[in-house]
């Protein structure tokens, strides 16, 4: 049995800064991950950058981004405290590779909907340099107090109401005491047990079958949080990025990052003509739900598979150095971007929702945290402002930690003989079975719960996935145990929530439009 001060379930970004924070002020914490690799995370695939700044525009950016609908307290919070938390652990901890320009300083980069270049990065790999960083920091400087346990699944938290062997236990405050994990190489589940357990899973875009996530973000965290008693807010905004890589051979899109179109790339159509003039003022700088909405249109208007991303009247070698992994990417395709637009297409990216949180990661239930794209703290609103994903991971990760170090041990472990063992399934996953069900889900997310909705596609996709989860709670109970039945089982639970909310929000806003 595993025991930890702090139990985190996520290797991204907000988990591992959360990870540093509490080892730093000696916690023993245990950080978890489905990967087989921890620096498998969307935050590894992030491109863009991270914005280093409190300037007096950033609040009114965040809030003309999101249709003034994010939470003013939460962008207060994050221009305030953030810069200094980018400098603490990212620059002067880390030490993450940052571009800098001749004169020795960072370079600064400007991408949609911001008012000035603000954004630091490296290259096009920006979170690839910030998970490595800090995997090699905690490896470096914290190992005897992080234990990492890959190809680990949380099944679910524990509360001693729900998972208690006493009725007795469900006269106790509610409370996340821990949580059941499925170790995916021995195939067993693990009760780990924790004063403190913080969700940093990431969040929901792999439920669709056009995305740019990690498969990971098939909405674990959501899941648990909700059948653990927490609350969540804000599912119906899932934002999707503009531009993806448009392949006939995979519906797994390669992301086309907005800083290509910070630095001057034109959408165009087939014919050449640069469109998003004619929708937005800011033509290809507007927020990204409104130009998504206009290459989707663009597309339908010309029956076309795709619109094109065209940043070749910029120097050759600049673009080279600039984007060199997505130069790299498209040169692999047949397309060479320096001389010759590249195909692109929207693709969910970003969950501005997640499970409630206060001001410093708190859920509504006791001992239990969320941090990063899991997490609504209402930074996000309706429509999330570019380069601010990352960091808020950064930002939240490090203020949940901090209040649990403050809290100087006022939690206790839970006596872990007084909570019941798994019960495991004997009855063999036909994956042919499990397969079929996640095609299924993708597909009804993606046609009828996307970019563009209607009464009638909600209506039908509600009908759909109360039918699927039936069969597949049915199954589950008797089933063994698998990565991906697990993760079948919690996405089936969110696709639920995601209609729910759409259903009942009656405005087309930000990320959310709704049509009839």
């Amino acid at each position: 049995m595993n025991k930890y001060d702090v139990l985190i379930i996520g290797t991204g970004v907000a988990g591992l800064t959360s990870a540093i924070k509490l080892a730093e002020a000696n916690k023993k914490v245990g950080l978890i991950t489905r990967a087989s690799k921890p620096e498998m995370t969307n935050t590894h695939w992030a491109q863009g950058g991270i914005i280093y700044s409190n300037d007096d525009h950033f609040s009114s950016d965040i809030q003309e981004a999101s249709s003034y609908t994010s939470s003013q307290t939460a962008i207060d919070i994050l221009v305030n405290k953030s810069k200094k938390i980018v400098e603490e652990i990212l620059i002067d901890k880390a030490r993450t590779t940052f571009q800098k320009n001749d004169d020795g300083n960072l370079s600064m980069t400007q991408e949609a909907a911001h008012e000035y270049p603000r954004i630091i990065f490296d290259g096009d790999h920006t979170g690839k340099s910030i998970s490595l960083s800090l995997l090699n920091y905690i490896d470096e400087n914290l190992k005897d107090k992080v234990e990492i346990l890959s190809s680990h699944t949380a099944v679910d938290l524990i509360t001693p109401g729900h998972h208690g062997t006493s009725i007795q236990q469900r006269y106790e405050n509610h409370q996340v005491v821990g949580a059941y994990v499925f170790d995916a190489q021995n195939k067993k589940i693990k009760k780990i047990m924790a004063k403190n357990t913080i969700l940093a899973t990431g969040g929901i875009g792999a439920l669709y079958l056009h995305n740019t996530n990690a498969p990971g973000a098939r909405g674990d965290g959501h899941a648990m949080a909700r059948r653990a008693g927490a609350y969540l807010s804000n599912m119906e905004f899932v934002q999707f990025h503009p531009t993806a890589f448009y392949s006939e051979k995979s519906p797994r899109r390669f992301l086309i990052s907005e800083a290509l179109r910070g630095e001057g790339a034109r959408l165009i159509d087939e014919s050449g003509h640069r469109f998003m003039p004619d929708f937005h003022k800011d033509a290809e700088l507007a927020p990204r739900d409104i130009v998504s909405r206009a290459i989707w249109k663009k597309m339908i208007e010309d029956k076309s598979s795709c619109v094109y991303l065209d940043i070749s009247h910029r120097d050759s070698d600049w673009i080279k150095e600039r984007f060199p992994t997505i130069y790299e990417y498209c040169l692999e395709h047949k397309i060479d971007m320096t001389k010759e637009p590249i195909p692109v297409v929207p693709a969910a990216h970003y969950t501005c929702g997640g499970v409630k949180t206060d001001n410093c990661g708190k859920t509504n239930v006791a001992g239990l945290y969320a941090v990063g794209e899991v997490a609504c703290t209402g930074l996000h609103g309706a429509n999330r402002l570019a380069s601010t994903s990352l960091l808020e991971g950064l930002t939240w990760g490090y203020l949940a930690a901090e209040n649990i170090i403050e809290q100087a041990d006022t939690n206790e472990f839970y006596d872990e003989s007084t909570i019941q063992n798994w019960v495991s399934g004997n009855k063999k996953n036909d994956p042919a079975l499990i397969a079929q069900d996640w095609s299924m889900l993708k597909q009804s997310m993606w046609n009828y719960v996307g970019i563009i909705r209607s009464n009638n596609r909600l209506a039908r996709a509600q009908a759909m996935f109360d039918e699927l989860s039936n069969e597949i709670q049915k199954f589950y109970k008797h089933a063994e145990l698998s990565d991906e039945l697990i993760g079948l089982r919690n996405a089936v639970e969110v696709c639920q929530i995601v209609i729910t909310a759409s259903r009942r929000m009656k405005e087309s806003i930000g990320s959310f439009y709704l049509e009839n």
